[in-house]
């Protein structure tokens, strides 16, 4: 009893509320992985202001807009921040149903993001003639937007999954790591759109 004791007074991560060694890897890991994701996507914007900066008039003379509906898809993307924050809270306080609804809501907001970015692509391709390797401004956008897709694309698998596991009652209060780190990834799927969005539309 007494060994059991000074265990516990020792940190013994088998305490109740004590961090476990697995969690804090597997946090260190998800911000290392989000940190070289931001360096990609920033270089990627920086090359997107290099050739706007050097361009002599932009968009070219003759170049539609930016499709409107990148308007929609901010909005669905915005709104899959609030049920992917629904959903860790519920994971936090142990609400089965709860998380497994909001990662499914999450997911289709996901795919209807998705399904708006290829209706604006098709928009400038089919109805303004505007394919990526004729129009510098046009394959620029599609390389960033396009870049930010793969990843959503990217993140709706493992979203799917955590879903069916929170169905089946494996996250708990306790133990949710899953849900933390999609939601962390989420999250910066979002902020990084909101600068992409921003510097595309100030930069047209």
């Amino acid at each position: 009893m007494a060994q059991e004791s000074r265990g516990r007074m020792a940190g013994d991560p088998g305490r109740v509320g004590a961090p476990r060694p697995g969690a804090s890897a597997g946090m260190l890991g998800m911000r290392l992985f989000l940190m070289a994701l931001g360096v990609l996507f920033a270089a990627s914007m920086v090359g997107y202001l290099v050739v706007r900066l050097r361009a002599p008039e932009w968009p070219p003379a003759g170049s539609p807009r930016l499709p409107e509906g990148l308007w929609v898809s901010t909005l669905l993307l915005l709104v899959s921040s609030g049920t992917i924050a629904a959903a860790l809270s519920s994971a936090r306080q142990g609400k089965v149903r709860e998380t497994a609804a909001g990662l499914w809501a999450t997911a289709a907001l996901g795919l209807a993001f998705f399904a708006t970015q290829i209706y604006n692509w098709q928009h400038l391709i089919t109805v303004h003639r505007l394919p990526a390797q004729q129009n510098l401004y046009a394959f620029t956008f599609y390389m960033l937007s396009g870049l930010h897709a793969a990843h959503v694309i990217g993140g709706l698998v493992p979203m799917a999954i955590a879903a069916v596991r929170a169905g089946r009652g494996r996250y708990t209060a306790q133990s949710h790591a899953g849900v933390e780190y999609l939601a962390m990834y989420w999250h910066f799927l979002d902020a990084v759109w909101i600068v992409m969005f921003v510097v595309m539309m100030l930069a047209a």
